[in-house]
């Protein structure tokens, strides 16, 4: 059986852990950021992850966990 493609712009947004969740980067932190309250700034900071219903979606997008 041939291989899977992965789709490369998901490769560069997602990342798999060890325990299977996916990690993403939160929106929103690259300008204007003066009228941002500290503490809504600190929590965009923070790694966001997919909910289950979308966990689907992206695992067929990169089918081998992670590239180097």
């Amino acid at each position: 059986m041939p291989k899977v493609k992965t789709r490369k712009a998901a490769l560069k947004r997602f990342k798999l852990t060890a325990t299977g969740k996916i990690r993403f980067k939160k929106c929103g932190l690259r300008h204007i950021l003066t009228k941002k309250s500290a503490d809504r700034k600190r929590k965009k900071g923070l790694a966001g992850y997919l909910t289950s219903a979308d966990t689907g979606r992206i695992m067929r997008a990169i089918p081998y966990g992670t590239d180097s």
